[in-house]
């Protein structure tokens, strides 16, 4: 599939519905109505429900992978700096889309094994990228691994939590906590 193909078209609709509703929502008829199209047009494109779903799995798990191994390529910086600025990356600025996606897709995982398998390679390369990250700080490959994982748990955890006291607070618990994934854990 090239960039800016008219499959991506109905892979980006595809996405829209799977953030505002879940995998359920994800239904041809749904998204000819968003896109302003006939089924039709869906049809040229793939078989069927099951071929865009498909091609939506591959398309997240593929720009996935890429970005994270893109943003954790040391490029002339140290791998604590980079550690920093993939925290920076992950808590300044929430990509509230972008965490629906992770979520429906997550949620979608439970009952699907396709799914289940995309997420699994995404979750497999995030942590093997920034654990070589922590090995590059001097962590021994057990102790790296583990860093990697909170660092991800963090990541992740830290996006769903609206601590009371505002944008303020938040911003201080992120750095402080970010502080003890890169100095105490490296």
């Amino acid at each position: 599939m090239t960039a800016g193909s008219k499959d991506d078209v109905w892979i980006g609709a595809g996405f829209a519905e799977l953030a505002r509703s879940g995998v359920e929502g994800v239904r041809v008829e749904v998204l000819a109505k968003n896109l302003g199209v006939t089924k039709g047009g869906f049809y040229r494109r793939f078989r069927d429900r099951a071929a865009l779903l498909e091609a939506m799995l591959q398309n997240w798990s593929t720009g996935r992978i890429a970005a994270i191994e893109a943003q954790t390529s040391l490029d002339g910086v140290s791998a604590r700096e980079r550690l920093k600025a993939l925290i920076r990356l992950y808590s300044e600025r929430m990509n509230t889309e972008g965490m629906a996606v992770e979520l429906a897709i997550r949620q979608w995982a439970r009952a699907d094994d396709n799914a289940a398998a995309a997420v699994a390679s995404v979750d497999a390369a995030r942590l093997k990228n920034v654990g070589q990250l922590y090995r590059a700080t001097g962590l021994p490959s057990e102790d790296a691994d583990a860093q990697a994982f909170l660092f991800y748990s963090f990541i992740f955890g830290q996006s769903l939590l609206f601590p009371e006291r505002g944008p303020r607070k938040r911003a201080q618990l992120v750095a402080k906590s970010a502080e003890k994934l890169i100095d105490d854990g490296a």
